[in-house]
């Protein structure tokens, strides 16, 4: 009966230590290195979303110095802008969505990575420090020219 009891104490003390120690990565995480999750920042009519501000016109904009914004479309089976520029160092806002199914957007090299679901708003934040070139792809199916849907950021 003392072993069951022995192995019980230390199976629970070692969890104990396991469950404290995720907790300071999670907060480290979120602290240290700025890790933030995907907000949801409003809903948008997917019918009219190709009409409606800021998505009817999707691109990059200059909001302050060394600041950006940029507005993605998720469409079959592309994203609009398929190509993205900005500074090494810049602080850029993606403000995404989609306009007919579940999309993936993902910037590869990054941790940007959210779903783009129709009639929600998903905004993202990410600072580029080194010139270079990352891949955007959709991880979500989307149908048969899922295959096709990439875009790239491109730092400058």
């Amino acid at each position: 009966m003392r072993d069951v009891e022995r192995f019980e104490k230390a199976f629970l003390s070692l969890s104990a230590v396991l469950l404290v120690l995720f907790l300071g990565a999670l907060a480290y995480a979120a602290v240290e290195l700025g890790a933030r999750l995907p907000s949801r920042e409003g809903e948008i009519d997917p019918t009219t979303v190709r009409s409606t501000a800021p998505f009817d016109a999707p691109g990059v904009r200059q909001v302050g110095p060394g600041r950006y914004e940029v507005v993605v479309l998720g469409q079959i089976w592309s994203f609009a802008p398929g190509e993205i520029r900005v500074p090494a160092g810049a602080e850029v806002t993606f403000i995404a969505t989609s306009a007919d199914v579940i999309h993936g957007f993902e910037v590869e090299g990054t941790r940007l990575n959210a779903m783009l679901l129709p009639g929600q708003i998903t905004k993202l934040h990410y600072k580029f420090d080194k010139p270079g070139e990352h891949l955007v792809i959709c991880h979500e199916y989307c149908g048969v020219g899922h295959h096709l849907m990439y875009g790239k950021v491109i730092v400058e």
